[in-house]
């Protein structure tokens, strides 16, 4: 290999490599929604009601990343958002994912701390209609927002699976994160099968529960999403790497692994609706 003013000389080949070269510029276009356009539809967003965790003896909701995270990127791309809950009426944040919380465990969350400064983002919270009283119709597609409620308030609820199932099967984006995604361990179509049923799907991963319990001391969950998973043939659960953005869109199931993943997630949304 012989080297004359910057330009690499391979012997006995024809490849020729100029290092003054610069690489191609790169573009990036994305759409973002001007102030005041037509909204493109409505996206149904449902979320844990608070209630107390019988392993822990603490109050439990929702995951504010995987609300604001998510509603970020939907309004962006132009679609509104509806708040809905489990049981309808006020919903309250997990104090972890709270970024003014003492323990500083989500100070990094400036996305949720934005939306905590607007009046109509608290007022949202205040008053949230129960999931029973709205349909598929009125919606282009419904994401799950997890945290440490669902695992009480989603498991065997027959009610939020008929919910998710009916935008399912009508080809809607059907969305789920972290810990929303135990309602896949049961929810079945209209048939019969279970939904996951030759889908390959994401959650919350047990290498994430052992970094909680640890962090804490203790326990937090009653059981574990992946290791549920797991015990069920004929369809795949894959896990990343502990907390890194991970979606995985299997046809128009979609599932994010953790609080992390949330914008992962509704960007696959996007895409479905926008293709």
């Amino acid at each position: 290999m012989t080297v004359i003013g910057g330009i690499v000389y391979a012997q006995n080949s024809k490849t020729i490599k100029n290092n003054n070269k610069m690489d191609k510029p790169k573009e990036r276009l994305s759409y973002v929604h001007p102030y005041g356009a037509p909204s493109k539809g409505k996206i149904l967003m449902v979320a844990s009601s608070p209630t107390t965790s019988k392993q822990t003896g603490w109050p439990i909701g929702f995951w504010a990343a995987e609300l604001t995270h998510p509603m970020r990127v939907f309004q962006e791309a132009g679609f509104e958002i509806e708040l809905v809950s489990t049981e309808g009426g006020k919903l309250i944040m997990d104090g972890y994912s709270n970024p003014t919380d003492a323990s500083g465990y989500s100070a990094h969350d400036i996305i949720s701390l934005g939306y905590m400064q607007k009046q109509e983002f608290n007022q949202m919270l205040e008053n949230t209609k129960k999931l029973t009283e709205v349909k598929h119709n009125d919606y282009v597609a419904i994401f799950l927002i997890g945290g440490q409620g669902p695992m009480y308030t989603y498991k065997g609820n027959a009610e939020l699976e008929k919910l998710f199932v009916s935008f399912y099967e009508a080809g809607k984006p059907a969305s789920a994160v972290c810990h929303s995604t135990t309602l896949l361990l049961e929810a079945k179509k209209s048939n019969g099968e279970l939904l996951i049923k030759g889908k390959t799907w994401t959650g919350f991963a047990d290498s994430e529960e052992d970094f909680a319990d640890q962090a804490v001391g203790q326990i937090i969950q009653p059981y574990r999403i992946e290791t549920e998973a797991k015990k069920i043939e004929g369809t795949t659960f894959k896990v990343a790497a502990p907390f890194s953005s991970y979606a995985i869109q299997d046809g128009n199931l979609i599932t994010g692994q953790q609080q992390n993943s949330g914008a992962a997630a509704a960007e696959l949304v996007v895409e479905l609706l926008t293709k």
